[in-house]
């Protein structure tokens, strides 16, 4: 769990520094009518910060195995109106929550990581479910952020 929490940490200095550096219309602009700018691509990774801090929390603290429930990611981004947002707001609300995951993170043990939940109908560990997650921001960042192309 180590190797997460460093590569989390890195995340939360390296997308700042990289938002630091662009233009209000490279942060902006939608690279198609029903893709998510830049700014909006951050506040879907907000998003997903929340769900799944409290996600690893339940996995935790409820009934096992618990139940992972999904959200419209889309509808989400468009509700919240995070491309009227100041990408500073978006960043501060994006950094925090992750700080708080890594502090989750650093605190499970093996066998916590081996408490199972249910995604999709398949059975899960709270582990992979991390995993996931790391993957899923990841995948954002390498694909939406650091290269011009946005997909929703």
């Amino acid at each position: 769990m180590q190797k997460t929490v460093e590569q989390l940490h890195y995340w939360l200095i390296k997308v700042p520094e990289v938002f630091r550096v662009m233009t209000e219309a490279e942060i902006t602009q939608r690279p198609a009518p029903k893709k998510w700018s830049k700014k909006e691509v951050i506040g879907h990774l907000c998003d997903s910060a929340i769900v799944n801090l409290e996600r690893f929390l339940q996995v935790q603290n409820e009934a096992s195995p618990y139940v992972v429930t999904t959200y419209d990611q889309v509808q989400w981004v468009a509700l919240q109106g995070y491309q009227e947002l100041p990408i500073e707001d978006i960043l501060m609300l994006w950094t925090s929550i992750n700080k708080k995951i890594m502090y989750v993170l650093d605190h499970l043990d093996e066998e916590t990581l081996a408490q199972p939940c249910v995604m999709n109908q398949q059975q899960r560990t709270l582990g992979w479910l991390i995993e996931e997650y790391m993957e899923h921001l990841a995948h954002h960042i390498h694909h939406q952020i650091l290269m011009n192309e946005c997909e929703t």
